[in-house]
């Protein structure tokens, strides 16, 4: 059994068209390396798989809570899409083991990167879309979600970390946090940002990400940790 095989198994889907399940495994680093292979990188059917996504997940929050308003159905949906969550649904599926990738993609720990997990589960959605349906979308996703969606409403995680820290420190302090970008590396297809955090003047989290946004998130997440324990030692309040 090849590896195209081997997935379809594990996702409980018999393509009609193997080259679209082809085309959403194969990293662009692959391209680079074999410019004559026979199939597109997979970032087109990230672009629609992302769109059916939300729409998916969007109509299964709101068939399952009509009680809920549209403000909690969209902090919900935002964090059952959001990176880390996708790049998880990725390793459940085990979709890193059966990207073409680049060797110095590969060596470098692109198979396990949240990134790229997050960008191929997109990609499988968007080739299960225009291969199977809508309806075989949703049973590939909604297994998936169920599980989250539960962890989620426990941890309030749908909150984000930006929005937990300036509610605290706007609480506690009368401070607003300030976020700035300090360092940003790497060549435009693998940018790593570095963002600092500071409350009250003074630095209490840094974080790094493929963007400015997810590092920004790691730097709040970083600030809260200390501020709710106390072991960051803030400043009186003063105006910010």
């Amino acid at each position: 059994m090849n590896s195209l095989d081997q997935l379809e198994t594990r996702l409980g889907i018999d393509f009609s068209d193997k080259s679209l399940l082809q085309r959403a495994l194969t990293h662009r680093s692959y391209l680079n390396e074999h410019p004559d292979f026979g199939f597109s990188d997979n970032e087109r059917l990230e672009f629609l798989g992302d769109a059916v996504l939300d729409f998916v997940t969007g109509a299964h929050l709101y068939h399952r809570f009509p009680e809920l308003d549209e403000g909690v159905l969209t902090s919900l949906r935002s964090a059952l899409v959001r990176r880390d969550t996708l790049a998880r649904f990725a390793q459940e599926l085990d979709l890193g083991a059966h990207m073409l990738m680049g060797h110095g993609e590969a060596d470098s720990g692109g198979r396990r990167r949240a990134a790229t997990l997050c960008a191929v589960f997109e990609a499988v959605v968007g080739a299960v879309y225009l291969d199977q349906g809508l309806e075989a979308v949703v049973n590939l996703v909604q297994p998936l979600i169920d599980p989250e969606i539960a962890q989620v409403l426990r941890e309030r995680s749908d909150r984000d970390a930006k929005s937990l820290l300036q509610e605290y420190a706007q609480a506690h302090l009368r401070c607003t946090p300030r976020y700035t970008t300090v360092s940003e590396i790497g060549p435009d297809h693998a940018k790593e940002f570095t963002v600092e955090v500071r409350i009250c003047g003074q630095m209490c989290g840094r974080g790094t990400g493929c963007n400015k946004q997810a590092a920004a998130q790691v730097a709040a997440a970083q600030a809260l940790e200390l501020c709710e324990s106390g072991e960051f030692p803030l400043p009186e309040p003063t105006s910010d």
